[in-house]
Formats: C-alpha cells, sequence, structure tokens
C-alpha cells in the first residue's frame, strides 16, 4: 500500500495556479473545538471577564435574548473597568433582534458600537454585501471564530434539545493576532486586509476577499478539490456553489477520491434548501455521496481534505459567502484539529441519512417546481 500523500497545495501553489492560496506546512499550533454552543458561551464570557486591555467581538447575528444579555451585560462591566471595547454587529442579520435600547445601554457603559452596513438610499447596493463574520478576540492573545452567532439558537439550556449543531474554535498566540489585525482593519473600513503569512506556518487565519483576488475562498476551495488524493469531507448548512466547484467536486470523485457532502434536512431558509437538492443529481451520477443531517439544524462549516488540510469557520458554500459577503476562515493543517474535525464528521454522518439517486429522481413534481424557483434565485440566497 502506497504511504498517503500530503495534500500539496500549501509549499507550492505554482502546481495550483493560484497564488491566493496560503503556503502552510504541518505545524503544532494549539486549538480548542467547540461543536456545542453552551460550552462556547461559557468559553467566550470566561475570557470577556479576565479581559485587562482589549476586547473585540464582531458577529452577524446579535440577538438580545437570554444568550446575548450575557454578553452584554460582561461586555459593558468590562468596559466601565477602562478596558477599552468594541462591538460590530450586522446591520442586516441583527435587524429587529438588536434593539436601539440595548446599543445606547452598551454605548453608555463605554462600548463602542458599530452597525455594519446600515440601509442608506444613496448606496442601495451595498446594502446586499453583508459582514458575516463572527470572531472575538480579547487582549490580542485569545480568539474564537466559527459558525455561532450570539443568540439563543445553539444554546441547549435556552433553546432545547432542537438547539443548532455548529462549530467553533478557539485560537492563541500568533493566529489570534492575525485575528485582531483583521477585526482592526475591517473596523478602520479595509475590507481586504490580509495577515503576514508566517514561513514555516501551520495555520493561517483569511478573510475570503483580498485586493488582489475578490474570489479567494472559491479559489482555494476549487485548489483543494484539485489536489485531493483520498478523501473530501464538507459540511455546511447552505449549499449553493458555483461550476467551478460543482465540477471540482465532480472531478475528484471521478478520480477515486471518496467525497462526502453532508448538509441539514432541516432547514432555516427552504429556497436554500430546495436550491442544494436540485443539484443531487449531477452530483450523485458523478460518484460524490451526499447525506442530510437528520436531528437538527446543522449550521457547521467545515471542510477536511486528505485528513490533513482543514477549513472552518464562517463561511458557507454558496454564492453570498463566496462572492459577496465579508468572511472569516481558518486554513489549518494540524494533526490534531483535523483529526477532530474528521471524527465530528464522522460522527454526524452516524445520525445523517444518505441520499440515492433513484429515490432522488423519483422525487414529487411539486418539489421540483420548488427547486427550479430556488435554483432560479440562488445567486441571492
Amino acid at each position: 500500500m502506497q504511504p498517503r500523500r500530503p495534500i500539496t497545495i500549501f509549499p507550492d501553489t505554482e502546481s495550483t495556479g493560484f497564488s491566493c492560496v496560503p503556503r502552510l506546512q504541518p505545524g503544532e499550533d494549539r486549538f480548542t473545538l467547540y461543536t456545542e454552543g453552551d460550552e462556547l458561551v461559557e468559553a467566550m464570557l470566561a475570557a470577556i471577564r479576565v479581559a485587562g486591555r482589549r476586547i473585540c467581538l464582531e458577529t452577524y447575528i446579535f440577538a438580545a435574548d437570554a444568550v446575548g444579555r450575557r454578553f452584554a451585560a460582561a461586555l459593558a462591566e468590562r468596559a466601565e473597568a477602562g478596558v477599552e471595547v468594541h462591538l460590530m454587529v450586522d446591520a442586516l442579520g441583527s435587524f429587529l433582534l438588536f434593539p436601539r435600547r440595548v446599543e445606547r445601554s452598551l454605548r453608555d457603559s463605554g462600548v463602542r458600537v458599530r452597525r455594519f452596513h446600515r440601509w442608506q438610499w444613496r448606496e442601495p447596493l451595498r446594502y446586499n454585501r453583508r459582514d458575516h463574520r463572527k470572531l472575538l478576540v480579547v487582549d490580542g492573545a485569545d480568539a474564537f471564530l466559527g459558525g455561532f452567532n450570539i443568540h439563543r439558537y445553539g444554546s441547549r439550556s435556552a433553546y432545547g434539545e432542537g438547539r443548532w449543531r455548529d462549530t467553533h474554535v478557539r485560537i492563541t498566540g500568533d493566529l489570534a493576532a492575525q485575528a485582531e489585525g483583521l477585526f482592526d482593519a475591517f473596523w478602520s473600513g479595509d475590507r481586504h486586509e490580509q495577515p503576514q503569512e508566517t514561513p514555516g506556518a501551520g495555520s493561517v487565519v483569511l478573510s475570503n476577499h483580498t485586493r488582489a483576488c475578490r474570489q479567494r475562498l472559491s479559489c482555494i476551495l476549487v485548489a483543494m478539490f484539485a489536489e485531493a488524493r483520498e478523501s473530501l469531507f464538507l459540511t455546511t448548512p447552505y449549499f449553493v456553489p458555483d461550476h467551478r466547484l460543482r465540477r471540482g467536486l465532480r472531478e475528484a470523485a471521478g478520480r477515486g477520491v471518496d467525497v462526502r457532502l453532508l448538509i441539514p434536512r432541516i432547514s432555516d431558509v427552504r429556497l436554500a434548501r430546495w436550491a442544494a437538492s436540485a443539484l443531487y443529481g449531477e452530483l450523485l451520477d458523478a460518484g460524490v455521496r451526499v447525506f442530510e443531517y437528520l436531528p437538527r439544524l446543522l449550521h457547521a462549516k467545515t471542510v477536511v481534505a486528505d485528513g490533513n488540510f482543514a477549513l472552518l469557520g464562517t463561511a458557507n458554500l454558496d454564492y453570498r459567502s463566496l462572492f459577496l459577503n465579508y468572511e472569516l476562515m481558518l486554513a489549518s493543517r494540524d494533526a490534531v484539529l483535523c483529526a477532530a474535525l474528521r471524527k465530528q464528521f464522522e460522527a454526524d454522518l452516524a445520525v445523517a441519512a444518505e441520499v440515492r439517486l433513484e429515490h432522488w429522481r423519483r422525487r414529487r413534481w411539486l418539489t421540483r417546481l420548488g427547486e427550479g424557483m430556488a435554483w432560479g434565485v440562488r445567486r441571492w440566497l
């Protein structure tokens, strides 16, 4: 049996043709992975409470519910203690969920609050580009990023057994400093700042847009699919990829790569669910295995290639995340993190149902109609 060949897109980008792909080597970074919202909330709040210098929090949704109120109180307490506190919420994502009274209370406590891309009649098109990032950085040394928003839907104690299944990661040291630098740039209006890559690094925090490439995440995914030798395990709540990503998945399966896609059967965006279903046929025909997560809504965004390269963060595999919204991802060759994500993927598959081509072809005409409608507006989902 041939020894496993590591995925090659990191040390040598010439083979991919994408200069925007990070050059990473296997490293020994330290991560903590969270898949339960209650554990993550307690860890984030504990980090906030011991902040001595600075707190940077950025989130798509900040809801004034049982979870959000705890964060608001912790941020206000630190600001009143003299800690520099910045809070960035997306104007659309937090619309009606983050009331003015909460914002005023935070400001009165000394928290600097911004709503990203408020509606403006003079610039209506910018309203379509959202800040979908979820990031907490404390004192430039401790950071959290991933799919969890600040709301009760990820919490068993606040929402119950039907809480959303999501994934977040805690990073420290140089990676946390990178994350803080990305936050500061974004806060100051620079939407394309990228951290300086450290030679020999095993991980990097990156955004999906740079000055040289507005499709960076898409290019990285295309390179991953092209370089994969053994396996591609993808988890996403919204699967509406462009033709390049679909072709990359089909070609990988055609080379004999074990390609598995996990998406939720329960969705909070029905049109996105229908649009994903419309793609099942071409993927299944090519040998891609598709699974639907059954217990509850799946909101995690992770990719693991060949067991030695992982992407996780805030970006969905859809047009909005890849080409419109602002996102944050962690790219890593850390062996422990890759193994943990692969193990979680396998655990999720154990409670998922595999989609069979023969069953998909027999779906009802009403379902087909919904799929056609959703596919027609796929670029807006």
